[in-house]
Formats: C-alpha cells, structure tokens, sequence
C-alpha cells in the first residue's frame, strides 16, 4: 500500500478537501529514533500537516514546519518538497516525559515556544529568498496551531484534523477559497453555505477513524451528497537530503577551535544525520582539509 494524498474540490470551487494517509514514509521516518509514543504522536501529526499544506506550494521549493519549544522537546522539524517527498526529526532534552504529556507541557511551559513556517524556493531561483513566518505557538493540538497559523498569515479559514500512531499517521484538511473580485452576493451565499456545510460534515471524525478508515472509504462517509472534483493522487514518499557536502558545512559552522577539540578528544570526528541517520566521519586530514577550502566536501561516508 502507498502512501497517498488525494485532494478535492466542491463542485462550486469554493472549498479544498485534501485528504492524507502516511505509513511507509512514516515508518522510514521512525527508523532511526526511538521516539516515545506521545513524542511520535505529535511528529507524526505533523508529517501528515505538511503534507496537506506542501499540497499547495506554487514553486518547486520546500515547505518546513518547525515547533521550537522551552520544555522536553527543543525542536520538532518536518520538511516536505513540492514532490510530496518530505523528512522529520526531533531534538529532546534530557527531560522526563510522561503518557499524558501533550502539544503545550512539552514545547511550552515556560510559555515561549514558537510555531516556524519556512518556504524555501528552489537554490537556483533568481533572487532566491526564503519566507519565513513566526508565530508564537497556540492551541492545545498541532491542528489548532496550524489553524491559527493559516487564519493569522494567509487570512484563510482552515479546518484541520491530525492523528498518528506508531503505525500511520494520517490527516483531513478543509480549506475555504477566496472569491475573485466582482463575485455576486449570491455566489458569496452559495460559498459560505458550502463552506458551514463541509465543516459539519467533518466535524464528526474521530482520531480512530482517521487512522483505521482507508481514504476512498472515509470521503465517501463524510461527503457521499457531494459532488467532488478530484485531482490525481500525489504519492507522499520519505527522502532525507543530508549529503557530505551539507555535513562538512555544518561543521565549518562549529568553528576550527571546537573541530580541533574534539578530534583531539576522539581522534575523529562522527557525525550522524539527524534526520535519516547516516553516518559520516571525518579523520584528522579531512578536518584539516575543511578549513583550507570551502568549496570541496572532504568528507567519508561510513558503510
């Protein structure tokens, strides 16, 4: 089975319906991390949210959504390409975590958490320059935050429904259109009847139902009366990106001092991805190599 999104729109165009199952991808996500359950809980919610907004990317960019937070979970970062191929990790602190931890006790107890859209365009857009929006992190769930997020920046009315478990995580987005300029009031009547209607519609699923229905079957429940235009299915697939050239980088970044360090400590210097958990290492020469020119990658990858 494949991972699939499937996007729709009501017959009058003035409501997004975009539906998301994960469970390959998610599983390569988890592959290399032992998360604890609330943990991959709230990432795999996330994955699935990226994949519903990075739907709608108008360039051949990326979509980061990031959740920095004061409290057990320092970061929670998930990017998904315009290709629907995404990755995810999760920086903890050394903090306990308890089963009933949830979105604010573990980003946000000291109440400075924030909630990070990034939209990346390609590396080789002419004047290429990334928006970034801020926000600070609200609501009791990753929906509620996206949400607000979507009303705050985009002034678009978004419904979202998220849930993830070990094995699948999954998603409903409904979102309402913009009228074009000179729309009749009775276009406008017609769009937000369709737009109360769909809500109410969608406000019945439960997170069980959302992870143990196929999609076909859950569409056809909630809108069976509707009459969809749908798109071609868009398989979700994982991809990490890291390469020797981005590990190196990342090192000239820590300083020549803290490379020096901690080759004299260990005698080299380990790297793994954060994100897929490939290994690179570098020796004494490779560190040295790093600082004579940043333009070749010096690093090994260990097999």
């Amino acid at each position: 089975m494949q991972d699939y999104l499937k996007k729709f729109l009501l017959e009058d165009r003035s409501v997004r319906i975009e539906s998301v199952r994960v469970r390959e991808a998610w599983h390569a996500a988890q592959a290399h991390h032992a998360y604890p359950p609330v943990v991959a809980s709230l990432l795999g919610e996330l994955v699935a949210a990226s994949t519903l907004l990075a739907a709608n990317l108008k360039f051949d960019g990326s979509l980061l959504l990031q959740l920095q937070g004061d409290g057990a979970i320092a970061l929670m970062v998930v990017e998904c390409r315009a290709d629907m191929s995404l990755r995810a990790t999760v920086k903890l602190r050394e903090r306990p975590i308890m089963p009933e931890d949830d979105l604010q006790t573990l980003l946000n107890p000291g109440g400075t958490a924030k909630f990070i859209v990034v939209l990346d365009p390609p590396k080789d857009t002419p004047g290429r320059q990334a928006y970034q929006g801020i926000v600070p992190l609200e609501g009791d769930t990753i929906a509620e935050a996206l949400e607000q997020y979507m009303l705050r920046s985009e002034q678009l009315h978004t419904r979202i429904w998220l849930a993830a478990d070990a094995d699948c995580c999954a998603g409903l987005l409904l979102q309402r259109l913009p009228l074009q300029g000179g729309t009749l009031q009775a276009q406008t009547d017609l769009a937000e009847e369709s737009w109360n209607r769909a809500l109410l519609l969608a406000e019945t699923l439960q997170p069980d139902e959302i992870l143990k229905t196929d999609q076909d079957t859950l569409l056809h429940r909630l809108f069976w009366e509707e009459t969809l235009l749908s798109f071609e299915p868009r398989p979700v697939t994982w991809k990490c990106t890291c390469t020797q050239e981005r590990v190196a980088d990342m090192l000239r970044m820590l300083g020549q001092a803290e490379i020096e360090s901690i080759l004299l400590e260990q005698g080299k210097v380990e790297v793994a991805c954060e994100f897929c958990g490939k290994p690179y290492l570098f020796d004494a020469i490779d560190t040295d190599a790093l600082f004579k020119s940043i333009t070749t990658p010096v690093s090994k990858s260990v097999h």
